[in-house]
């Protein structure tokens, strides 16, 4: 579960802040968001063939998503 959207709706109330700070929380959000697909790729990337089968992912699947940049859903 991403960090980002579980924590956000319950610390703030977005519409309460000023622009300026609405759009700095958002910035902070997909970063933090971006980040953790780097995360995550990062380690799919370091499983052997074993444990891919366990998840259900073939080496192609798992290179394709591994190439995707950080902003790619």
């Amino acid at each position: 579960m991403p960090r980002s959207s579980s924590l956000a709706p319950a610390l703030i109330a977005p519409m309460a802040l000023p622009p300026a700070s609405r759009l700095l929380v958002g910035l902070a959000l997909i970063l933090a968001r971006w980040d953790d697909r780097v995360r995550s790729r990062r380690a799919l990337s370091r499983l052997d063939t074993h444990m891919l089968r366990d998840i259900g992912l073939t080496d192609a699947a798992r290179q394709a998503e591994c190439r995707k940049p950080a902003w790619a859903a």
